[in-house]
């Protein structure tokens, strides 16, 4: 493992904004997409398809445990690390070969889904859901070891806009899947997002294979030897690396997004409460929300590419305050009538959301070494999801108790605690807590 210190470069606003317009950018948008079509589909169409199929609330709420796929990946990133698909690792390399076997996963388990009939019998639906997930799950963790490895750190944030953008994109596609089950039926419908997913499969075979850590993947020795590499390594690697201040780095991590989580549960019941009309939320949402959300993904990563992640960070925590305090202000003094009230508060919680979230993703990506990506990454994007949903949990337990106004006060103030962590890590921190360590020069097979 190589590891230097590294110094962000200053760039000009004319090269901070390029870096969107390569082809590596582009296979980010498509992979994004590939990673959110299916997780939008487990989220979403899936308990809409079987309600509308007479499925009772209570079992499609026990549906929702196959989510548990995305919080448990972990558990397998090593294979993804380590072992070789036969056939598709040759042609495709490690990463594409998995990302391209992972997709097939889903595609299977979306035309079985078109082939059921949950009146029938949940069954299958169960069986081919579980597969769906578990595709899924595995599709994310080796489309972030591919981002982590094709791009050096200070362009993460960039690579994490485009992403987060792909997802966006898949979030209106499976939009048009609920028209399609509308317009013709849900089979239809599903085996329509299959067809999307396969075309991205094959896009994936036009993209470049990075090389970063891959003499290192190769496992040798006998099995237990191999077994150490492949599942002790990757986390001794990683806690060594930051020592002590693992336990900051960690904390800080499950603190930063808590609020968006907390406070987003209940953004819609508020909105209700409010006696907003369905239609004109929907509107704001789709049409100045989605567009605030598209400029805050892509203002995070100019802003983390030009001024340095960590100062990034820092304003993702401001505007997080501010944006979560106008959904008090929202609460206290909108009337039904008050339409701009709730576009100002929708615009600005989104434009925080894009640009947090392009943020935090460079971040964790800064603090993963190519040699073990999928590994390291798997356990931090695991580890940061479980105390924010087991909170999100109770959102609706706090807002019972303190009513809107505080609510929105409380979450807003769960940026404070962050704060002070990240001071902590700014002021004192090592640099690989700051995510300034350069590891094996992350290159493509063909520059080889």
């Amino acid at each position: 493992m190589t590891e230097t210190t590294q110094t962000p470069e200053k760039r000009s606003w004319r090269e901070t904004v390029t870096v969107y317009f390569t082809p590596v950018m582009l296979s980010m948008l498509v992979l994004g997409f590939a990673s959110g079509l299916p997780l939008y589909m487990v989220f979403q169409k899936l308990s809409f398809w079987l309600r509308d199929a007479g499925i009772e609330r209570s079992t499609i709420g026990f549906f929702y445990w196959v989510t548990m796929a995305y919080t448990l990946k972990v558990f397998w990133a090593p294979i993804i690390d380590r072992v070789q698909i036969p056939g598709l690792h040759k042609l495709l390399g490690p990463r594409r070969s998995w990302i391209v076997t992972a997709i097939g996963g889903t595609v299977i388990a979306l035309v079985m889904i078109s082939q059921t009939d949950p009146s029938q019998g949940l069954l299958s639906v169960l069986i081919a859901a579980v597969l769906l997930a578990y595709s899924s799950a595995t599709l994310d963790t080796a489309i972030d070891a591919w981002r982590i490895e094709s791009a050096p750190n200070d362009v993460q944030a960039n690579m994490a806009a485009a992403y987060s953008l792909g997802y966006r994109v898949a979030y209106m596609t499976s939009g048009l899947g609920l028209a399609i089950s509308e317009w013709a039926n849900w089979s239809w419908s599903f085996l329509a997002m299959a067809a999307a997913m396969a075309i991205s499969a094959r896009l994936v075979f036009l993209m470049k294979e990075p090389a970063a850590g891959l003499k290192k993947r190769a496992l040798e020795g006998n099995l237990p030897q191999k077994m150490v590499r492949a599942v002790v390594e990757p986390f001794v690697q990683f806690f060594s690396r930051l020592g002590w201040w693992i336990i900051p780095v960690l904390l800080f991590i499950t603190l930063y997004r808590i609020s968006d989580f907390t406070m987003g549960v209940m953004a819609a019941p508020l909105y209700s409460d409010l006696d907003f009309a369905r239609d004109a939320v929907g509107a704001i949402q789709g049409g100045p929300g989605l567009a605030a959300t598209i400029f805050g993904l892509f203002l995070g990563g100019l802003a983390a590419m030009k001024f340095g992640l960590m100062r990034a960070l820092v304003v993702g925590l401001i505007i997080t305050l501010v944006t979560n305090g106008a959904y008090a202000w929202l609460a206290a003094t909108a009337q039904p009538d008050d339409l701009w009230k709730l576009t100002i508060a929708v615009v600005g919680d989104n434009v925080a959301g894009g640009f947090v979230t392009t943020c935090f993703i460079a971040y964790l990506s800064s603090l993963v070494d190519p040699e073990n990506a999928a590994t390291q990454y798997a356990l931090l994007s695991s580890f940061y999801a479980i105390l924010p949903k087991f909170m999100a949990g109770f959102s609706g337990v706090l807002a019972d108790a303190v009513e809107w106004v505080w609510f929105f006060i409380i979450t807003a103030a769960w940026t404070i605690p962050a704060g002070a962590l990240l001071a902590l890590i700014l002021i004192a921190g090592p640099p690989a807590s700051k995510g300034l360590f350069k590891f094996a020069e992350r290159r493509t097979a063909e520059a080889e």
